[in-house]
């Protein structure tokens, strides 16, 4: 006797089968130990590459994305296995990830975490996604400190090779490094006081703040404070100015004046404000004591990526990595373990269902 199926409407059947394609996961690239690279996170990091080949060099962007396509896969490769070594570790990142979400709160002048949030939202980002990403970018710089910086070893002859073979690019121009305290007079919408009022009071302000400088108030704490400029989270740095970019009434004012040195009250279009001098630099060559931390830093990059690419190499020797046909990991051991063709073939002939965002990229 043939049993008799219910029939389904129409429109039921079509959602059921929606719903089943929605949980069938796209193309698996890759697998690293136990976990995968999907067909969409790599398109993804190909069209952040396009995104910042554009910014970094939009004559020559088309060229510098044929250069680095051919190396996504093994980034992505480089930074799963850089993740599950700082699990090893015990790297979870947490304590650094609420520092910097804090410090872009603060950098962005918002008030709350709820702000921050709705602020990635407005430009169509995931907050979820956004600090996932972030967390990642932490604990791979921290793997890779404490697993390939903290054996990078400079001495101080490669430090004097450095300093006199690059003469030319060590040289610089005279420039300043200052910070300002900003007291503005632009009017507010309930401040009831007319414009001399305004201009007085602001005045009288800046004058104060100069005396508690004077009496040895620490100008970075002062401006913190109470400066109305957007750089006061960071005690009023403004940064590098080079001689010939500044107008020449601060130029002359400002080139004159000794590190440490604070400014008098200067009146500005924006309102009344105090500058201190931090580093004033002269032209030339600076003596190697005075670039002893950049060598430093550009030797350290250099002897940085042939280290970082051993290693890299060595987590892979140690690692199970499946890589699809018509895909190529640019960074791949001869030593690596291979993966098993007929589990493989078995595995693609399966539909998988669809997991928990993994975070990758």
């Amino acid at each position: 006797m043939r049993i008799r199926l219910p029939l389904f409407p129409l429109a039921l059947l079509l959602a059921s089968l929606a719903s089943y394609a929605d949980q069938v996961i796209e193309e698996i690239v890759a697998r690293v130990d136990n976990q995968i690279i999907t067909r969409s996170e790599y398109l993804r990091s190909e069209e952040e590459l396009r995104k910042e080949a554009q910014q970094q060099d939009p004559a020559n962007a088309e060229r510098i994305v044929a250069d680095r396509d051919k190396d996504v896969l093994r980034d992505l490769i480089d930074q799963q296995l850089l993740l599950e070594k700082g699990k090893e570790l015990g790297i979870t990142g947490d304590t650094d990830l609420v520092k910097k979400l804090d410090q872009m709160r603060k950098d962005m002048n918002l008030e709350t975490m709820e702000d921050l949030e709705k602020a990635a939202q407005g430009q169509g980002v995931s907050f979820e996604d956004f600090k996932q990403n972030l967390r990642n970018q932490i604990i791979t710089q921290q793997v890779i400190g404490r697993e390939v910086g903290s054996r990078i070893t400079i001495g101080k002859d490669e430090e004097e090779k450095f300093y006199q073979e690059h003469q030319s690019e060590l040289d610089q121009p005279e420039m300043v490094r200052m910070s300002e305290i900003l007291v503005s007079t632009e009017k507010k919408a309930d401040d009831k006081r007319d414009e001399a009022a305004i201009l007085a009071a602001a005045q009288d302000k800046a004058n104060h703040l100069l005396e508690e400088i004077k009496k040895g108030a620490k100008f970075e704490d002062v401006a913190k404070k109470n400066s109305d400029g957007p750089t006061a989270a960071q005690g009023g740095d403004l940064g590098e100015f080079k001689r010939g970019t500044l107008a020449k009434e601060l130029e002359d004012k400002t080139f004159a004046m000794k590190p440490g040195e604070v400014s008098d009250v200067i009146r500005t279009k924006q309102g009344f404000i105090i500058l201190k001098v931090t580093e004033h630099t002269e032209a030339g060559v600076p003596p190697l004591n005075k670039m002893e931390s950049r060598i430093q830093d550009a030797l350290y990059m250099q002897k940085l990526q042939p280290a970082l690419r051993e290693y890299l190499t060595k987590l892979r020797e140690d690692a199970f990595i499946d890589i699809k046909d018509g895909y190529v990991d640019t960074g791949a051991s001869p030593n690596e373990t291979k993966p098993i063709e007929t589990a493989a073939k078995d595995d693609k002939a399966k539909p998988l269902k669809k997991k928990k965002k993994l975070g990758l990229f």
